[in-house]
């Protein structure tokens, strides 16, 4: 039996029922593909797919009908002797020896019968039929929910067959069968009714050749997730979304949503997007466009002046012409460098009177950002509900080349009140292990095909996060063994103060902090996270050392002047999760729509 039979029969089949999407007549084909029989229980069941297709090919195939035999050829009708009938019967050596001598050749019969025997008698039958050549479509077709592929199956007279290639839309109706061949997949549908066909223009089609590198298509963010690749990082994005959500609620925390807006500045402004309307206002700006231009060309008009008064200077130098010319020459180019030079000061006033502006006229009345971190609101909320998480964007207007940062990322920040900085590190460490499990689990098809295709290791080391003890050393330890590599997550702690935000505990030295940052091989920091500060005083004096708008934060100090409480918390950003998971080398392959410096495609 061959291989791919072998596969088959040791398939059980699961119940032969299919499975429609809840909103449509249309059958997911991971419901098909996905089945632990991959799918040979729903063979003889119709069924409605849609999807895209990956490849197409058209092959010739012969329809034939088999020939009848050949017309029986029957001799004339005469009266044969017993002599003849038992010669046709016995072969002649057999007919020698029964008859005991040698027997020479059966006597021929006269010349008028051996006539009527030459020319035996034709029965008439029907013609064969001609063969008939036609030609079979087969597409592999994807509708973004498994990495495999159904293979569909249409006669090419359909309608709109000739208008499939890589890349179009199709639904379709047929009936799925077992496949005869042996392939990756067992079953194929062979379709009888072309329901859709989303046409597509090949020749500018980017996603047209089969082998695309990742770089290749991260031009195209609108287009590259039909790809299996980046199909498969996205669906284990979602899982990593769904399991986050999972864990929490399980276990009694409450989802909250946080601004992305925010007058507070963690860190440094230079960092951080501002958000104002000033340049909205369509009749200061079209003012100031006009007085540029008009100065611009004021400017360039007196400048060429000047240069034609100073060659007509010297053509006066030059010639015999009177003093009195020459000096109304230069007088006349004095006027014209005075002018060129109020020109210019006038236009450094506007440019400067510009670039102060005046945030009182802006949306806000005031200056405000896009959010580098939500920690800080969260934390408001975790002071009235205990425990508390928020998935969403934060921003930073980084113009690093690193290929780990990104202008706007997706942050899992967790904030635990009555909580120690203990605490804390155990729940990231299992949150982390929970997600890693969640990825092996949900995604199993995802990682094998992503461990081929980007990195064979990825598997492995999913499986060794999720069984291995986090070890825990200290800021201290970690530099004194900075040479030593580690090839398992560690949890570094107690950071010098100065490496950390102001909000962060200090602790009885005074010298270090309650922080902590899980780094994992392959991408780094995974996660940092913290005991807040929640002695009102320290955190001012932070604040005032830092030389931060101390008025910026008073309601952040107000969490301390009422009914404060110790709490931690920490962040997790899924892109670098990713990165770890799949082996990225490009944070831009983790996101659907990355935005870097100088990068925003869509």
């Amino acid at each position: 039996m061959a291989s791919g039979q072998s596969a088959v029969a040791s398939l059980k089949p699961q119940h032969n029922s299919v499975e429609q999407f809840k909103y449509s007549n249309r059958v997911v084909l991971k419901s098909i593909l996905g089945r632990s029989d991959a799918g040979l229980g729903l063979a003889g069941q119709r069924v409605v797919v849609g999807g895209w297709v990956k490849s197409f090919k058209e092959k010739a195939h012969k329809d034939a009908t088999r020939a009848p035999a050949p017309a029986a050829v029957v001799p004339a009708s005469r009266d044969l002797t017993c002599f003849e009938v038992l010669v046709s019967r016995t072969p002649f050596r057999i007919f020698a020896r029964l008859v005991g001598k040698e027997v020479m050749s059966p006597p021929r019969p006269p010349p008028q019968q051996q006539q009527k025997l030459q020319q035996p008698e034709i029965v008439d039958a029907a013609p064969a039929p001609a063969t008939v050549q036609t030609s079979v479509a087969y597409l592999r077709v994807n509708d973004g929910s498994c990495v495999a592929n159904l293979q569909v199956v249409a006669d090419t007279k359909m309608p709109l067959v000739r208008d499939m290639a890589v890349g179009v839309s199709i639904l379709v109706e047929g009936v799925l069968e077992q496949r005869s061949e042996p392939g990756k997949q067992f079953v194929e549908l062979k379709v009888e009714n072309i329901l859709h066909v989303g046409v597509v223009d090949s020749k500018n089609y980017p996603l047209a050749n089969h082998s695309l590198s990742l770089e290749t298509i991260r031009p195209f963010p609108h287009l590259r997730v039909r790809t299996t690749t980046v199909a498969s990082i996205t669906r284990i994005r979602s899982a990593i979304s769904h399991a986050t959500h999972q864990f929490f609620q399980k276990i009694g925390f409450i989802h909250v949503h946080m601004p992305i807006i925010t007058t507070t500045n963690l860190q440094d402004c230079s960092k951080m997007f501002q958000v104002t309307t000033l340049f909205n206002k369509t009749d200061d700006m079209e003012k100031l466009s006009t007085v540029n231009d008009r100065e611009a060309v004021n400017i360039e008009v007196v400048k060429a002046a000047i240069r034609e008064k100073s060659s007509r200077i010297e053509e006066l130098k030059r010639s015999s012409s009177n003093k009195e010319v020459l000096l109304a020459a230069l007088e006349d180019l004095q006027k014209a460098n005075e002018l060129a030079l109020q020109l210019g000061e006038q236009k450094r006033s506007t440019t400067f009177s510009v670039g102060k502006m005046d945030f009182s006229k802006d949306f806000f009345s005031c200056e405000a950002y896009l959010s580098m971190s939500a920690r800080l609101h969260l934390e408001s909320y975790a002071c009235g509900l205990s425990s508390v998480y928020t998935v969403g964007p934060v921003f930073q207007a980084n113009d690093s080349p690193s290929k780990k940062q990104l202008a706007e990322m997706w942050m899992v920040e967790v904030e635990l009140a009555f909580a120690e900085l203990e605490d804390v590190m155990n729940c990231a460490e299992e949150f982390l292990k929970f997600l890693c499990q969640s990825i092996l689990e949900n995604c199993p098809d995802d990682i094998k095909f992503l461990s081929r295709k980007i990195d064979k290791n990825c598997t492995g080391r999913l499986h060794s996060f999720i069984s291995t003890s986090f070890a825990r050393i200290t800021y201290a330890e970690a530099v004194e063994h900075l040479q030593k590599i580690y090839k398992q997550p560690i949890i570094v702690y107690d950071y010098p103060k100065e490496l950390k935000p102001f909000y962060v505990s200090v602790k009885n030295d005074r010298k270090t902090v309650s922080a902590f940052d899980i780094i994992a091989p392959k991408v780094g920091v995974l996660i940092r996270g913290s005991q807040k500060e929640e002695r009102v005083d320290i955190i001012t004096s932070r604040i005032q050392e830092l030389g931060l708008p101390k008025e910026h934060y008073e309601w952040y100090l107000d969490l301390r002047r009422h009914g404060t409480v110790k709490h931690s918390g920490f962040s997790l950003a899924i892109e670098d999760l990713i990165m770890f998971a799949v082996g990225l080398q490009d944070i831009q392959d983790a996101i659907p729509f990355p935005r870097t410096s100088g990068h925003i495609s869509a």
